[in-house]
């Protein structure tokens, strides 16, 4: 028999482990909503941060409660956790099924409801549903209902209690530690990798063209300021005339003597006479 229930009302359940169901009708405007537990000690908070289950931190270490994820059905979309009641470690007193919305309000969440099954029972009919109404339709989290001890067993109480600075604003009055992110807990900073031994810290040089030699120039021999450079002279052909110096540029070059007019040739020998 499925109990219809109303805010503040609770059933008992008999079921050593139950499934339980968030659903709601997508469409154009609707946020994504997400389920969430927090496991409560009997002092109404939680013992760590670990005791609670979320879409960032899918399974309890003890593994009593975990999120089973997102699933769309006929009547709509679903987002399922899951508890082992039976399993339940003593210092448990209470889990808070909770919904949040991605910075939305609830307001725009058409047919919201959660549903309890029987995880042991396969294509079961639902031990409970609550249809969930906010109380003021700007709620960004809710706690749509609780199971909790009672004597040896357990029941289901729906609650439909919202807050208005969403899931983080929940987690921190129960004592979760949060930052400024909407996920409820502190995000690690990503590092830097550090540099590959494969990979060279800086380009690989490219090879260079070695650069030209200068080439051997043929010595030539400078003059010696303030004297005539020595005249070049040109080889003598074989069997041919001595050179012939060259003059000497701005020096007086060796003059030829006039003949002396009074010259007169020596008298010849008879053998030059004539008859």
């Amino acid at each position: 028999m499925t109990h219809a229930m109303l805010k503040g009302s609770n059933v008992p359940l008999e079921a050593s482990a139950v499934r339980a169901v968030l659903r709601w009708t997508p469409g154009q405007g609707v946020p994504d909503v997400d389920a969430s537990a927090l496991l409560l000690g009997g002092d109404g908070r939680v013992r760590s941060d670990e005791d609670f289950v979320f879409y960032n931190q899918p399974r309890h270490p003890g593994g009593t409660v975990w999120r089973l994820g997102k699933k769309r059905v006929a009547e709509g979309l679903t987002d399922t956790i899951q508890t082992d009641l039976a399993g339940m470690e003593g210092a448990v007193d209470r889990v808070l099924l909770v919904a949040s919305a991605e910075g939305v309000a609830f307001q725009h969440v058409p047919s919201l409801r959660i549903l309890l099954y029987d995880a042991l029972v396969a294509d079961g009919e639902p031990l409970a549903y609550f249809v969930i109404t906010p109380q003021t339709g700007e709620e960004t989290a809710l706690i749509c209902g609780e199971l909790y001890r009672r004597g040896e067993g357990w029941k289901f109480r729906a609650l439909g209690e919202g807050y208005t600075n969403g899931l983080e604003g929940l987690a921190s009055d129960f004592g979760i530690s949060v930052d400024d992110t909407d996920s409820g807990t502190p995000e690690p900073t990503p590092s830097a990798p550090p540099p590959s031994a494969s990979q060279p810290s800086a380009p690989f040089p490219m090879p260079q063209q070695p650069a030209p030699q200068p080439q051997p120039q043929p010595s030539v021999a400078q003059p010696a300021y303030g004297y005539p450079p020595a005249a070049p002279t040109h080889p003598a052909p074989i069997g041919g005339p001595p050179p012939v110096a060259q003059p000497s540029y701005g020096y007086p070059q060796p003059v030829t003597p006039m003949p002396d007019p009074n010259f007169r040739l020596p008298p010849q020998g008879p053998q030059f006479l004539s008859r």
